[in-house]
């Protein structure tokens, strides 16, 4: 059966998408099944794959609220082994109508169950913020990944989103876990860059991932061409640190 991860992290720029498409491109070149569910309404992971939010007919929001076949919202990617469900240009209201819904927490966790045995790994690309999205990612979720970009106030800000965990895991999904803390945009010249490694390996002992993500051009540049970082440019230190952490993941995951 396979694992159900959200990557989230309330603030923004932190690497999030970066990590979902990244990640899971880098398993499925592994020959590992993936799903990437893009909940955030900007739409940059499917932007990152290759789709335009405008030519999308059914994505998240149909997933959530409409009658759909799995296969209906499910696109494929350029990488085998990888799928998409896909922002689209109505998920930037769903937020709003669930406001009405009877436990609507528990939305898209229903409505994911049933891809569990089609995919090792499901991941979700959650929005920078902690609202209904968020909330149903974490609550569909088996495990949460924090990517924690390596400046001072990222630090500060990890206590808002671990209060949100601990909520969910007292009143929504006791099951929830902790996949990890990841460095990102890390900059091995830069002394912030140490201090802050060394203050989250102190604080979260055992929870943040070796492998650290750098400041990497290539890795910044491949969005914009609709491809993972591996397909751009598999040479480039911003590829191979995710191939690195695909291993790394599959490892602390018992998987």
């Amino acid at each position: 059966m396979g694992l159900i991860i959200s990557i989230s992290n309330q603030k923004g720029g932190v690497g999030k998408t970066t990590t979902a498409i990244n990640l899971s491109a880098s398993l499925s070149v592994m020959e590992k099944s993936c799903l990437l569910i893009d909940c955030d309404p900007q739409g940059n992971a499917t932007t990152g794959l290759g789709y335009e939010k405008r030519e999308i007919s059914k994505g998240v929001y149909h997933l959530l609220f409409e009658e759909v076949e799995n296969d209906e919202v499910i696109l494929e990617t350029a990488l085998r082994g990888l799928y998409l469900i896909a922002s689209d240009e109505y998920l930037i209201g769903a937020e709003v109508e669930m406001a009405d819904i009877e436990k609507r927490e528990y939305l898209l966790r229903e409505r994911v169950s049933s891809l569990r045995d089609r995919f090792d790994y499901i991941f979700i690309d959650c929005p920078p913020s902690l609202g209904f999205l968020t909330l149903n990612a974490l609550t569909a979720a088996d495990q949460v990944l924090i990517p924690l970009q390596c400046e001072y106030y990222a630090l500060e800000g990890l206590g808002q989103i671990f209060q949100t965990i601990n909520a969910v895991k007292k009143g929504l999904n006791p099951d929830l876990r902790l996949a990890g803390i990841l460095l990102t945009m890390y900059d091995i010249r830069n002394n912030l860059s140490w201090q802050v490694e060394e203050e989250a390996k102190r604080h979260f002992k055992g929870l943040v991932f070796d492998t650290k993500i750098p400041r990497n051009v290539r890795l910044s540049e491949a969005p914009s061409y609709g491809k993972p970082a591996l397909l751009y440019d598999i040479r480039s230190k911003g590829a191979q640190s995710y191939l690195a952490l695909a291993k790394e993941f599959i490892k602390r995951g018992g998987k």
